[in-house]
Protein backbone atom coordinates (compact mmCIF):
# COMPACT_ATOMS: atom_id res chain seq x y z
CA UNK A 1 0.00 0.00 0.00
CA UNK A 2 1.25 3.53 -0.77
CA UNK A 3 1.19 5.25 2.25
CA UNK A 4 2.11 8.74 0.26
CA UNK A 5 -0.55 8.40 -2.88
CA UNK A 6 0.49 12.14 -3.86
CA UNK A 7 3.64 10.97 -4.41
CA UNK A 8 4.89 9.01 -7.50
CA UNK A 9 7.20 6.45 -7.94
CA UNK A 10 9.76 8.07 -9.37
CA UNK A 11 9.53 10.78 -6.53
CA UNK A 12 10.88 7.74 -4.27
CA UNK A 13 13.50 6.28 -7.35
CA UNK A 14 15.07 9.95 -6.84
CA UNK A 15 14.66 9.98 -2.79
CA UNK A 16 16.66 6.71 -2.75
CA UNK A 17 19.07 7.86 -4.87
CA UNK A 18 19.84 10.75 -3.30
CA UNK A 19 20.07 8.87 -0.27
CA UNK A 20 22.93 6.53 -1.41
CA UNK A 21 24.71 9.46 -2.64
CA UNK A 22 24.59 10.85 0.82
CA UNK A 23 25.61 7.74 2.24
CA UNK A 24 28.64 7.30 -0.36
CA UNK A 25 29.24 10.73 0.04
CA UNK A 26 29.47 10.46 4.18
CA UNK A 27 31.58 7.45 4.18
CA UNK A 28 34.20 9.21 1.33
CA UNK A 29 34.61 11.84 4.01
CA UNK A 30 34.95 9.74 6.94
CA UNK A 31 37.47 7.77 5.05
CA UNK A 32 39.68 10.40 4.21
CA UNK A 33 39.64 11.63 7.43
CA UNK A 34 41.42 8.59 8.80
CA UNK A 35 43.42 8.55 5.92
CA UNK A 36 44.60 11.93 6.84
CA UNK A 37 45.01 10.76 10.46
CA UNK A 38 46.75 8.12 9.56
CA UNK A 39 49.24 9.98 6.91
CA UNK A 40 49.88 12.34 9.82
CA UNK A 41 51.08 10.03 11.91
CA UNK A 42 53.17 8.14 9.71
CA UNK A 43 57.01 8.11 11.22
CA UNK A 44 59.98 8.59 8.43
CA UNK A 45 62.88 7.41 10.88
CA UNK A 46 66.71 8.51 9.81
CA UNK A 47 69.34 6.49 9.58
CA UNK A 48 70.63 6.98 12.91
CA UNK A 49 67.92 7.67 15.72
CA UNK A 50 68.37 8.72 19.28
CA UNK A 51 67.43 10.79 22.43
CA UNK A 52 69.72 12.49 24.76
CA UNK A 53 68.60 13.65 28.28
CA UNK A 54 70.47 15.38 31.54
CA UNK A 55 69.53 16.37 34.34
CA UNK A 56 71.39 17.99 36.95
CA UNK A 57 73.39 15.48 39.47
CA UNK A 58 71.83 17.57 42.97
CA UNK A 59 69.33 19.57 42.00
CA UNK A 60 68.55 22.67 44.14
CA UNK A 61 65.56 22.34 45.48
CA UNK A 62 64.89 26.18 46.25
CA UNK A 63 66.09 26.55 42.91
CA UNK A 64 63.59 26.66 39.80
CA UNK A 65 63.69 24.13 36.94
CA UNK A 66 64.51 24.69 33.76
CA UNK A 67 64.51 23.24 30.32
CA UNK A 68 66.07 22.95 27.06
CA UNK A 69 63.78 20.86 24.67
CA UNK A 70 65.57 20.45 21.54
CA UNK A 71 68.56 18.28 19.34
CA UNK A 72 72.25 18.09 19.20
CA UNK A 73 72.96 21.80 18.99
CA UNK A 74 70.78 22.24 21.80
CA UNK A 75 72.76 19.67 23.37
CA UNK A 76 76.29 21.41 22.35
CA UNK A 77 75.18 24.63 23.71
CA UNK A 78 73.41 22.87 26.99
CA UNK A 79 76.66 22.91 29.07
CA UNK A 80 77.10 26.62 28.52
CA UNK A 81 73.39 27.37 29.67
CA UNK A 82 74.23 25.35 32.49
CA UNK A 83 77.16 26.86 33.56
CA UNK A 84 75.36 30.57 33.11
CA UNK A 85 72.84 29.43 35.34
CA UNK A 86 74.73 27.94 37.56
CA UNK A 87 73.08 29.05 41.23
CA UNK A 88 70.26 30.56 39.87
CA UNK A 89 68.36 27.48 37.73
CA UNK A 90 68.44 23.62 37.64
CA UNK A 91 68.80 23.03 33.98
CA UNK A 92 67.60 20.17 32.37
CA UNK A 93 68.13 18.72 28.45
CA UNK A 94 65.70 16.83 26.08
CA UNK A 95 67.57 16.42 23.14
CA UNK A 96 66.17 14.07 20.27
CA UNK A 97 66.56 13.14 16.42
CA UNK A 98 62.86 13.18 16.18
CA UNK A 99 61.31 15.78 14.27
CA UNK A 100 58.08 17.90 14.33
CA UNK A 101 55.02 15.53 12.06
CA UNK A 102 56.77 12.54 13.62
CA UNK A 103 54.11 11.16 15.87
CA UNK A 104 56.81 10.06 18.14
CA UNK A 105 57.96 13.47 19.15
CA UNK A 106 55.12 14.29 21.85
CA UNK A 107 54.80 10.91 23.08
CA UNK A 108 58.65 11.82 24.00
CA UNK A 109 57.87 14.73 25.59
CA UNK A 110 54.79 13.61 27.75
CA UNK A 111 57.90 10.55 28.93
CA UNK A 112 60.77 12.77 30.09
CA UNK A 113 58.28 14.94 31.82
CA UNK A 114 56.49 12.21 33.75
CA UNK A 115 60.48 10.51 34.31
CA UNK A 116 61.60 13.82 35.88
CA UNK A 117 58.45 14.76 37.24
CA UNK A 118 59.63 18.38 38.05
CA UNK A 119 57.85 21.85 37.59
CA UNK A 120 59.62 23.36 34.83
CA UNK A 121 59.85 27.95 35.18
CA UNK A 122 61.21 27.98 31.70
CA UNK A 123 60.96 25.84 28.77
CA UNK A 124 63.05 26.99 25.98
CA UNK A 125 62.18 24.60 22.67
CA UNK A 126 63.64 24.15 19.49
CA UNK A 127 63.11 21.82 16.70
CA UNK A 128 63.60 21.40 13.15
CA UNK A 129 66.94 20.41 12.05
CA UNK A 130 65.73 17.13 11.42
CA UNK A 131 62.84 15.73 9.87
CA UNK A 132 63.76 16.58 6.09
CA UNK A 133 61.94 13.46 4.79
CA UNK A 134 58.75 15.53 6.03
CA UNK A 135 57.70 18.39 3.63
CA UNK A 136 56.95 22.24 5.15
CA UNK A 137 53.40 21.32 4.70
CA UNK A 138 53.46 18.61 7.49
CA UNK A 139 55.91 20.88 9.51
CA UNK A 140 53.12 23.21 9.48
CA UNK A 141 50.28 20.95 10.39
CA UNK A 142 52.05 19.04 12.98
CA UNK A 143 53.87 22.17 14.72
CA UNK A 144 50.90 23.01 16.88
CA UNK A 145 51.32 19.28 18.44
CA UNK A 146 54.76 20.44 19.46
CA UNK A 147 53.07 23.60 21.21
CA UNK A 148 50.71 21.43 23.06
CA UNK A 149 53.06 18.78 24.16
CA UNK A 150 55.05 22.17 25.08
CA UNK A 151 52.16 23.75 27.19
CA UNK A 152 51.45 20.50 28.62
CA UNK A 153 54.67 20.97 31.02
CA UNK A 154 54.40 25.10 31.04
CA UNK A 155 50.99 26.31 30.52
CA UNK A 156 52.19 30.38 31.02
CA UNK A 157 53.48 31.20 27.50
CA UNK A 158 55.37 33.74 29.50
CA UNK A 159 57.38 30.50 30.20
CA UNK A 160 58.14 29.57 27.26
CA UNK A 161 61.21 30.63 24.68
CA UNK A 162 61.21 29.46 21.00
CA UNK A 163 65.09 29.39 19.78
CA UNK A 164 65.12 29.78 15.42
CA UNK A 165 66.82 26.84 13.46
CA UNK A 166 70.52 28.28 12.86
CA UNK A 167 71.69 28.15 9.86
CA UNK A 168 73.85 25.35 7.93
CA UNK A 169 76.53 25.40 5.24
CA UNK A 170 75.77 25.17 1.94
CA UNK A 171 77.41 21.55 1.06
CA UNK A 172 75.68 19.94 3.90
CA UNK A 173 74.55 16.24 3.69
CA UNK A 174 71.64 15.39 5.03
CA UNK A 175 68.87 16.73 3.81
CA UNK A 176 68.74 20.78 5.04
CA UNK A 177 69.74 23.62 3.09
CA UNK A 178 69.19 27.30 3.93
CA UNK A 179 65.91 27.57 2.27
CA UNK A 180 64.13 25.10 3.87
CA UNK A 181 65.39 26.51 7.20
CA UNK A 182 64.25 29.91 6.35
CA UNK A 183 60.35 28.40 5.43
CA UNK A 184 60.62 26.39 8.54
CA UNK A 185 61.36 29.19 10.74
CA UNK A 186 58.50 31.50 9.03
CA UNK A 187 56.23 28.73 9.41
CA UNK A 188 57.33 28.09 13.53
CA UNK A 189 57.26 32.02 14.00
CA UNK A 190 53.70 32.42 12.71
CA UNK A 191 52.27 30.33 15.48
CA UNK A 192 54.60 31.51 18.22
CA UNK A 193 53.78 35.14 17.90
CA UNK A 194 50.55 33.96 17.15
CA UNK A 195 50.64 31.90 20.81
CA UNK A 196 52.79 35.66 21.85
CA UNK A 197 55.36 32.91 22.68
CA UNK A 198 59.16 34.60 23.44
CA UNK A 199 61.58 34.26 20.36
CA UNK A 200 65.52 33.29 21.11
CA UNK A 201 66.46 34.17 17.88
CA UNK A 202 69.29 31.88 17.79
CA UNK A 203 69.38 32.10 13.70
CA UNK A 204 70.42 36.04 13.64
CA UNK A 205 72.69 35.39 15.73
CA UNK A 206 74.74 32.47 14.26
CA UNK A 207 74.50 34.25 10.75
CA UNK A 208 77.08 36.83 12.33
CA UNK A 209 79.24 33.90 13.07
CA UNK A 210 79.46 31.84 10.62
CA UNK A 211 83.53 30.72 10.75
CA UNK A 212 82.74 29.08 13.72
CA UNK A 213 81.23 26.01 12.35
CA UNK A 214 82.57 22.68 13.59
CA UNK A 215 81.09 20.28 10.63
CA UNK A 216 78.51 21.29 8.14
CA UNK A 217 75.08 21.77 10.61
CA UNK A 218 76.67 21.91 13.57
CA UNK A 219 78.68 24.74 15.23
CA UNK A 220 82.52 24.34 17.41
CA UNK A 221 83.20 25.26 21.14
CA UNK A 222 83.28 29.10 20.25
CA UNK A 223 79.75 29.24 18.58
CA UNK A 224 78.11 26.62 21.34
CA UNK A 225 79.32 29.21 23.54
CA UNK A 226 78.06 32.09 21.59
CA UNK A 227 74.85 30.40 21.44
CA UNK A 228 74.52 29.06 24.90
CA UNK A 229 75.15 32.69 26.29
CA UNK A 230 72.47 34.12 24.22
CA UNK A 231 70.02 31.45 25.60
CA UNK A 232 71.06 31.16 29.20
CA UNK A 233 70.36 35.44 29.03
CA UNK A 234 67.11 34.98 27.20
CA UNK A 235 66.14 32.40 30.31
CA UNK A 236 67.74 34.48 32.98
CA UNK A 237 65.34 37.28 31.29
CA UNK A 238 62.50 35.17 31.86
CA UNK A 239 63.29 33.93 34.90
CA UNK A 240 63.58 37.40 36.71
CA UNK A 241 61.37 40.10 34.20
Amino acid sequence: MNLYPHHSSSFYNRYNTALCFAGVLIAWFACSAVVAQAQKQTSIPEEIEWTWEVRPSHPNASLPNVLLLGDSLTRNYFPEVAKDLNDVANVYLMASSTSVGDPRLPHQIAEFAAMEHVRFRVIHFNNGMHGWDFTEAQYRAAFPDLLHSVEALAPDHNSLIWATITPVQAHTFNGATNERIDARNRIALAQIRAAKIKVDDQHELMEKHLDTYQDTVHFGPAGAALMGDQAAKTIRETLHP
